[in-house]
């Protein structure tokens, strides 16, 4: 979390703390509008916080999926290695059953016909 972040919160539960003891004083007091202006503010402050919350969200989901995490990264590289030594082996196997079928004079399989 940013310095930034930390500070936007601590105003917000200032706010929120200011916000419910003004309206707790102010009804006690019997200023019912006062009360009412303060419920108003929370309120306020209710519905901005999940619109941040919502616009951060999108932020992240939109975020650039050519910037992976460290961890994926080194995830993705080891499959792509996995793969590229398993068609390395196919091929190998390949080239020696070729080999042993040139060794005994047998002809090569027909191709498949594609359907």
């Amino acid at each position: 979390m940013t310095r930034r972040s930390i500070l936007w919160r601590v105003g917000a539960v200032i706010f929120t703390v200011v916000n419910v003891g003004g309206a707790a004083y102010a009804y006690a007091m019997g200023e019912a509008a006062h009360a009412t202006a303060h419920v108003l503010l929370l309120a306020l402050g209710a519905s901005a916080y999940v619109i941040w919350l919502l616009a951060s969200r999108a932020r992240r989901q939109n975020a650039n999926p050519a910037q992976l995490p460290e961890g994926r990264l080194d995830y993705l590289q080891q499959s792509v290695d996995a793969i590229a030594l398993e068609v390395e082996r196919i091929g190998e196997a390949q080239r020696f059953n070729e080999k042993l079928r040139n060794a005994k004079g047998e002809a090569p399989p027909p191709p498949k016909k594609d359907q």
